[in-house]
């Protein structure tokens, strides 16, 4: 059957159609992306705004018809942190069911990191052992451990970064280099918010491997020498911290708007590169991981594979 895949996040609307059968690989066949950083339209009385609203109605109406056009048999259509924790995001949904006849499942937190952790055990077999799973999102950072499809442990915390771009490096935000000091400050924030979430998964028992997924792993590990997307999903993908503690001080010494004209950095995210490259330290760092497998798999796919479960009455 032909899958669609709505995903509403705090940076991006992203729409991936895929043929998927119970027992097979899901086979990508078309990709769509809206950018439209819809936590940045959250003021400070936690509100989406109504340019928000709009640019969301009209990135999930062209969403549908794509997919329509594309012959999905089913749409299945989440959203993550921005609209989950918008004080108004309720009754905005309403209004897209209304728009659109779009439902959008919320997905906390853990739904997250558990839909992840599936997607990622999918990738890597049962002989990858115990998994202990990182995610960095544009709100979130989910983590997960386990030996089987359902984590033992699923987590969310939010040092996502988007959010902690917003927060702590606004220089950043503007295209300029970010300040030192404020890099260290979300240092901080970042290990003492994981220091309960490092102990949690600790107390589950030792990783055999630990992976990491999302487009900010992933750019950070191509900054760091790994093969390009270009060369193929299966090509093995890794991110050390030595590594990474070598690309922090460089992101922390240019202008964030230079790092758009690099390899494997989107213009659009260019920005948050200096606040996940944190923040991916800092979980490193807080798990006792060395290195990270990067996994292609992700939230979508897990999205997928549990619903083709449900197809099997798994």
């Amino acid at each position: 059957m032909r899958l669609g895949v709505l995903d509403v996040g705090s940076n991006t609307v992203h729409l991936l159609v895929v043929d998927a059968h119970v027992g097979a690989h899901p086979t990508p066949a078309h990709s769509d992306k809206s950018v439209l950083r819809l936590a940045e339209h959250v003021g400070p009385d936690g509100e989406l705004s109504k340019a928000g609203e709009k640019a969301l109605l009209a990135a999930v109406r062209r969403a549908r018809e794509v997919a329509t056009e594309s012959g999905c048999e089913e749409l299945l259509a989440f959203v993550t942190s921005a609209i989950r924790e918008a004080t108004n995001g309720a009754k905005v949904l309403e209004r897209v069911v209304e728009a659109t006849g779009v439902q959008l499942q919320v997905l906390s937190g853990e739904d997250e990191a558990r839909l992840t952790f599936l997607a990622v055990r999918r990738w890597f077999g049962w002989s990858a052992g115990r998994l202990l799973v990182l995610d960095i999102g544009g709100g979130s950072l989910e983590l997960a451990t386990g030996v089987d499809e359902d984590p033992d442990v699923a987590l969310s915390v939010p040092l996502g970064a988007g959010r902690m771009t917003r927060r702590y490096l606004p220089d950043a935000q503007a295209g300029r280099r970010p300040d030192l000091a404020a890099l260290g400050e979300l240092d901080e924030h970042a290990a003492r918010l994981l220091a309960p979430a490092a102990r949690r998964l600790a107390a589950a028992g030792q990783p055999d491997l630990v992976a990491a997924t999302s487009k900010t792993f992933r750019t950070l590990a191509r900054l760091t020498g790994a093969a390009p997307y270009s060369a193929g999903l299966r090509v093995p993908r890794q991110l050390t911290a030595v590594g990474l503690e070598q690309l922090v001080g460089f992101v922390s010494r240019i202008d964030s708007s230079a790092l758009a004209e690099l390899q494997g950095v989107s213009v659009d995210r260019a920005h948050q590169v200096p606040a996940g490259a944190v923040v991916a330290r800092a979980a490193m760092r807080a798990v006792g991981a060395p290195l990270v497998a990067i996994c292609p798999w992700a939230l979508r796919e897990g999205v997928i594979l549990r619903r083709l479960d449900g197809l099997e009455g798994a």
